[in-house]
């Protein structure tokens, strides 16, 4: 028997655990388009994963970026030559450096132009979009590009692919494919089982010093930032912590890593400003799957801390400058780095530490809960979030793409369940929009909901975005922190001129004013429920509104007007 190398193509995506092809089709893709018209028309569609369109490829490759993390595992994304690679760049961005599997495939323009082979050049698109490397535009994100040159061996390579996509560090991977290839007739193939890499465990050498320094200290530390990736590990960190009674602080996280109720958790840091004590004062630090632990300008360890790291990827290769002080980086799985300290560690919680992290712990969640109420007639960011905190349970999945909100986020949400709360992994703003497309189809009973910047929202192409999640059935909530600007944008600027004339004129340009009416778009294009509330009595309704339009099958943006980032000019 045969089949087009296009139908083996998607066979063996399926065949390696992809669910969804999350497409932008174009003239790349007849192939395709034929292969999945064969298969329903002979009744094995579920031989290929099933089809999903996207009318923006941002939306595409969010979508399979949240269903892997969700799900850990990869789906693909189907882009249009050149300018659809182009179109997934800030995405490609968030999945490398979130570490996230993904898998790509780009056509390529037909390499005949007179009929020589099925797939040959019919139209002038294709000697446009003829660029010289083409897979070029993505290496610098990418753990591996390749191109299929025949449909002999296609499940070989979609399973090295997934296979590559997979191990640690995870991250995504690009394929492309003329027409001709993806056209041609080729033998049936046996499925090829993409198995990544094992777990890798920290040298015994390494468990000895590591258990020994952390026994021996006097101010202990876990400083963590996507620990949770695995939401198995958080577990074992807390009993390892318990064991210790070592805090953790939590930078820049992308995950709940560490129940945030816990009296062992000692709090969030984005963009501090100033020394944070309890990293100041630590002794012993073990930085366990972090990018920033810290930023050295303005908040470090102390002089003669031992600092250790422990990481799928403790050399951050992919980062030109970076550089910590440390006298031990171990690459390592960390849930498996975990059970090897327990076994090395015995009994030995230290009461009197105990004691003084409580009450920290304590003290800061008191300083945080006397911010969550309005300021007058206004919203304010902690309002919000401590009103968001009360109306959703605690297996509600909360997107967060709050930016300059995003320590006010972890302060306030206080997500406890490992797996509760995810965020993009890098700085390309959107993600969102697609992600809770992904996350809703890997979790059809769960409710997703994003909170989100208004400038955020805007990234997400929410007219592609709520199209695809009223076609597919994935409604979530979206909750838009609205100060009608790019905040993020005057606080750096304020970081490095805090005096000078645009903080003297709040000059900044970063309004968004005549502001845009951010739930029409959704309604407009996807149906959905929509509000926006400017008064915080409106608040708890309007919330509770939002969330029972998501448990009646529709998705809902409800935008909270907060105090403007700017001076309308």
């Amino acid at each position: 028997m045969s089949c087009t190398t296009s139908q083996a193509f998607l066979e063996a995506l399926r065949e390696g655990g992809v669910e969804y092809v999350f497409a932008n089709l174009g003239s790349d893709h007849p192939g395709i388009v034929e292969a999945y018209a064969r298969a329903r028309a002979e009744d094995r569609a579920e031989a290929l994963p099933e089809l999903i369109i996207c009318p923006h490829e941002s939306v595409a490759f969010s979508a399979a970026q949240g269903y892997a993390q969700v799900t850990g595992r990869a789906q693909a994304v189907l882009v249009h030559v050149d300018c659809g690679t182009q179109n997934i760049g800030g995405m490609l961005h968030n999945a490398a450096k979130g570490r996230v599997p993904v898998l790509v495939f780009a056509g390529a323009s037909p390499f005949t132009q007179d009929g020589e082979l099925t797939g040959s050049r019919n139209e002038f698109i294709q000697w446009i979009q003829d660029v010289h490397d083409q897979r070029g535009i993505v290496r610098g994100y990418t753990k591996y590009d390749n191109e299929i040159r025949t449909g002999h061996n296609v499940k070989t390579v979609v399973g090295r692919a997934l296979q590559i996509a997979h191990s640690e560090p995870a991250g995504p991977v690009y394929l492309v494919g003329a027409r001709e290839v993806m056209e041609s007739e080729v033998p049936c193939q046996d499925p090829v089982r993409p198995i990544p890499i094992a777990p890798a465990a920290l040298a015994p050498q390494v468990v000895d010093r590591l258990a020994e320094a952390l026994r021996e200290a006097e101010n202990p530390l876990v400083v963590t930032s996507y620990l949770g990736r695995d939401p198995g590990a958080v577990p074992v960190l807390v009993q390892l912590c318990e064991r210790l009674a070592m805090p953790v602080l939590e930078s820049v996280p992308m995950r709940v890593n560490f129940p945030a109720d816990h009296p062992l958790h000692l709090g969030f840091q984005w963009n501090t400003t100033e020394p944070d004590p309890v990293l100041a004062t630590a002794d012993v630090v073990l930085v366990l799957g972090s990018d920033v632990p810290w930023i050295p300008l303005s908040n470090r360890p102390r002089a003669g801390a031992r600092i250790f790291v422990v990481d799928v990827d403790p050399l951050k290769e992919q980062m030109p400058l970076w550089h910590i002080p440390a006298e031990c980086f171990a690459r390592a799985d960390p849930r498996t780095a975990l059970h090897q300290l327990l076994e090395r560690i015995g009994e030995q919680p230290d009461a009197g530490r105990l004691a003084r992290v409580t009450a920290e712990h304590r003290r800061r969640t008191g300083e945080y809960a006397a911010l969550e109420h309005p300021d007058g007639d206004t919203i304010t960011p902690e309002y919000l979030l401590a009103c968001l905190r009360d109306a959703i349970d605690d297996d509600t999945l909360v997107l967060t793409e709050a930016i300059s909100s995003y320590q006010a986020v972890g302060r306030h949400l206080r997500r406890n369940r490992p797996g509760s709360l995810i965020g993009s992994g890098g700085g390309s703003l959107g993600w969102h929009a697609g992600a809770a497309i992904g996350a809703k189809l890997a979790d059809p009973g769960r409710t997703v909901v994003s909170v989100v910047g208004d400038g955020s929202y805007l990234f997400g192409v929410p007219s592609s975005a709520h199209w695809v999640a009223r076609r597919y059935g994935t409604p979530t909530l979206t909750v838009v922190l609205d100060n009608r600007g790019w905040k993020s944008p005057k606080l750096s600027t304020l970081g490095v001129h805090p005096h000078g004339t645009a903080a003297e004129r709040d000059d900044f340009n970063v309004s968004f004013e005549p502001e845009a009416d951010l739930p029409g778009i959704a309604t407009a294009a996807g149906g959905a429920w929509g509000q926006t509330v400017r008064h915080p009595e409106e608040l708890k309704e309007a919330l509770a509104e939002a969330l029972a339009a998501v448990g009646g099958g529709r998705s809902a943006v409800l935008s909270v007007h907060l105090p403007p980032v700017q001076a309308s000019r």
